[in-house]
């Protein structure tokens, strides 16, 4: 027997001794070595490279919070979390350290920040000469910012900043930076009221207003006067000689951005009526243009509150939406108006208007383009070039559009596709930093090429590339393209005629690092020299495999093998971990997903760490579920389900790696709802992990995932989707894993308690473990290492056993 096998199997009867608990709250449990120690080992660096591409910023990622970080008090309001000590968002992305390298020498720098801080918001300045960012401390928000040159960092005012509605700061220049901050005198938080002021009451006038159900929101006049208090901003500009300057009045800021320029500020701002029913990106908001010294220009518009957005990724607001400065002009703003009043079930020939307009801002607005589909997105580039993308998600089409932003009518079409078809995307197009500061489309010396990178999707598997667009013919030509054994992606081109660039490389065996990359020559010179972070794991192998469901349709998955295994040894106990997606083509369902080339280190509540326990790993089997024409894909979800799940179980049986007995099944989220659905309509399964998951579709009733139909639209596919109305066919023991604090659309922790109680209720094997404060992705050190450890059990007692038997109850 594999000696690995041997320790996992001996480890797995020793946590036997801490039996599953009926019904109590327990202490935080470890999971077994070495997954502990790799959780608690420090992960790669984040890279950020400089505006011109000559610096790379390295930002070292704080260790897992405790649960006494996550678990301290937050407050819900209008869809959001805040900390109310500091004011920050309740979830915060921390960095411990920031170190420069120097892409023309490799020479590297440390940033002199304070010891022990905690980093959010890191922004180079335009001119790449400082590195802003905001101090997390326990009660407070702050700017600090730091000398490339000479690694120094000082803060640069005691102002405490709001972080409610995001990152609070920008710069405007590389001299300055506009921030929210809290109101100086905005007092003590408003105390609890002790006795009920009334009854909370609702009205509807019979309009249809039907909204996902979203989580977090307002429920009463005092959430209301919380979120005036914790959301109210004071708008300042904070220059790097420590001056303030302050503008306007103070308001809910949403988005305060300044021109490229710098002469002018856009800036959007919620106010009542507020709404219990939508979250604060749908209340009454206010978009105006401001110079930087504060005064209003313009208002451009007072959008009312958007409680009957219809439903769907295509339906959006009526009127005004989704303002941008344009990064290659001065003062030029772009927005989008729907010309159907956001309803995609209205017939209509255009679907959204792009209009813009420029400093002083006294004109009327003028129509820069018509689109059929939707505002995607758009890159600037100079007066007379820019890409405007499309797309309309109920028929999966993308457009991009080359137009001459000053004669709109020079317009034409660059690429139009599926959006589910990988093998077609050209790609990204690639920017960098203009000569007013903002990222605009990188083009050659010339100005006649553009640049893309993409992944390169294939069918021998993705392998990124880099290809020069002729901006003038649309003729595409290659470059460079990633060679086995390894995976290399482009992050950015050093110089405007693509002769050099900075790639990030990784193999199976090697660690990801940074390279410039000579695109002629093929010469490669490192960058950093980051070491595995997991050793403990280097043993492990990998392998892209495809295969085919009984309807013909293509499926591919990632096999990993233990360290040390042997297909001589025997079949191994194997976990399949999965997400079902829909498609409109059978041709784009079997199309292969992955690489054969990427480092692998599992991380948080990571199901591969199952590998260092004795088990195989079937990794993102695909699981696509397909309608083509008239047909909507779930429509029939549960028999695509099961026969997708049975060509995977087949592929590793018929390798010689897997037990057929032996085999057990999770996911997370819409993971986790596949997983009760295919132990309650197959017996593929021996067991299922399902974590943070909904199993009751009608308690998400106007629409879920990319189901658009509402549950009176669509009755049938509700009910026989939700694995709740068929607990009682559940054989196969399952796992119940969900966050207390789940703050997920339709995801709320009652689903799992619901499908618990049925599954109980009916007499099946299941378990529910709540993790207190925690949302729908796990965050604390404790919360993961105690997920982990309920999943190595589960799998020890129900999967692994050779027999029918489970080795302990």
């Amino acid at each position: 027997m594999n000696p690995l096998i041997a320790r996992s199997i001996t480890a797995a009867f020793a946590l036997f001794s801490i039996p599953f608990a009926l019904a109590a709250q327990t202490v935080y449990q470890q999971p077994p070595a070495p997954i502990a120690q790799i959780l608690d080992a420090p992960g790669l660096p984040g890279v950020l490279p400089s505006p011109g591409r000559d610096w790379l910023l390295l930002a070292q990622s704080a260790a897992l919070p405790t649960i006494a970080e996550v678990g301290a008090p937050f407050l819900r309001l209008a869809g959001e979390r805040v900390n109310p000590r500091s004011n920050a968002p309740w979830r915060e992305s921390v960095l411990m350290g920031l170190t420069v390298k120097d892409v023309a020498t490799g020479a590297g720098r440390a940033m002199q920040t304070p010891a022990g801080a905690r980093l959010t918001n890191t922004m180079w300045s335009p001119d790449g000469a400082h590195i802003a960012f905001v101090l997390s401390a326990d009660t407070s928000l702050t700017l600090w910012v730091a000398s490339v040159a000479t690694g120094a960092s000082r803060q640069l005012s005691n102002l405490r900043l709001n972080g409610a509605t995001g990152a609070p700061c920008s710069w405007t220049t590389s001299a300055a930076l506009v921030c929210k901050t809290i109101v100086r005198a905005r007092g003590a938080a408003p105390a609890e009221a002790m006795i009920p002021t009334g009854p909370v009451i609702e009205e509807t006038a019979g309009a249809a207003a039907g909204n996902p159900t979203f989580e977090d929101l307002l429920k009463n006049a005092r959430d209301e006067t919380l979120f005036d208090y914790y959301f109210t901003s004071q708008v300042v500009v904070i220059s790097l000689d420590g001056t303030v300057r302050t503008l306007g009045a103070s308001a809910v800021y949403t988005l305060v951005r300044s021109s490229p320029d710098a002469r002018y500020l856009l800036t959007q701002s919620v106010h009542r009526p507020y709404s219990y029913h939508v979250p604060l990106n749908r209340f009454p908001k206010r978009t105006a243009i401001w110079t930087i010294d504060g005064a209003d220009v313009r208002e451009l518009a007072n959008v009312e509150l958007q409680e009957r957005i219809g439903l769907g990724s295509d339906a959006v607001e009526a009127g005004f939406r989704d303002p941008q400065w344009r990064a290659d002009a001065p003062a030029t703003l772009v927005w989008a108006e729907a010309l159907d009043n956001g309803d995609p079930n209205a017939k209509a020939a255009k679907r959204d208007r792009l209009l813009t307009l420029s400093a002083p801002f006294t004109a009327a607005p003028k129509t820069l383009v018509d689109l059929e589909y939707r505002w995607a997105d758009a890159t600037w580039a100079t007066d007379n070039l820019a890409l405007i993308g499309e797309r309309w998600r109920k028929t999966r089409r993308v457009r991009t559009w080359q137009i001459n932003p000053s004669n709109p009518a020079d317009a034409h079409v660059v690429f139009d596709r599926s959006s589910e078809d990988r093998y077609a995307n050209p790609g990204d197009f690639l920017t960098a930093a203009g000569t007013l500061g903002r990222q605009v489309l990188l083009t050659n010396r010339a100005g006649t090429s553009a640049y893309l990178a993409g992944a390169g999707a294939s069918a021998e598997g993705d392998r990124p590339f880099l290809d020069r667009f002729d901006i003038a013919t649309g003729k595409i030509t290659r470059l460079w393209r990633s060679e086995a054994p390894f995976y290399e992606q482009v992050i950015a081109i050093i110089d405007r005629d693509a002769a050099r660039a900075v790639t990030r490389r990784e193999s199976v065996k090697d660690v990801p690092n940074y390279f410039v990359r000579d695109v002629v020559s093929g010469k490669s010179t490192a960058l950093t020299n980051f070491t595995d972070p997991a050793p403990q794991f280097a043993g492990v192998t990998s392998q892209l495999i495809t295969y085919k469901r009984s309807d013909g349709v293509q499926l591919s998955a990632t096999l990993y093998l233990p360290a040390g295994y042997d297909k001589s040894q025997g079949t191994l106990p194997f976990f399949f971990w999965a997400y079902p997606q829909e498609f409109k083509s059978a041709a784009a369902a079997s199309q292969v997903i992955g690489s054969p080339y990427r480092f692998t280190r599992p991380s948080g509540p990571s199901h591969l760490f199952l590998l260092t326990q004795g088990y195989g790993v079937l990794d993102g089997p695909t699981m696509p579920i397909v309608g083509e024409g008239d047909k909507e894909p779930n429509d029939t979800y549960v028999q695509q389900l099961v026969a997708s799940a049975k060509a995977a179980v087949d592929k590793v049986v018929e390798m010689g790696v897997a037990d057929r007995d032996r085999i057990g099944v999770g996911g997370h989220s819409y993971g986790a709802f596949m997983t009760a659905n295919l132990l309650a309509h197959s017996k593929l399964f021996r067991a299922g992990i399902a974590r943070s998951g909904a199993y009751n579709r009608t308690l998400t009733p106007f629409g879920f995932q990319n189901e658009e139909r509402t549950y009176w639209q669509g009755r049938d596919v509700y009910q026989t989707m939700s694995p709740f109305t068929f607990a009682d066919s559940i054989s196969a023991p399952i796992l119940l894993i969900h966050g207390a604090a789940d703050d997920n659309t339709g995801t709320y922790p009652e689903q799992s308690e619901r499908f618990f109680a049925a599954l109980k209720g009916n007499g099946k094997k299941a378990r529910l473990v709540m993790l207190p404060a925690e949302p729908h992705g796990y965050r604390a050190r404790e919360s993961i290492g105690h997920t982990l450890f309920e999943m190595v059990k589960w799998m020890d007692t129900y999967v692994k056993p050779r027999s029918g038997v489970p080795a302990t109850e």
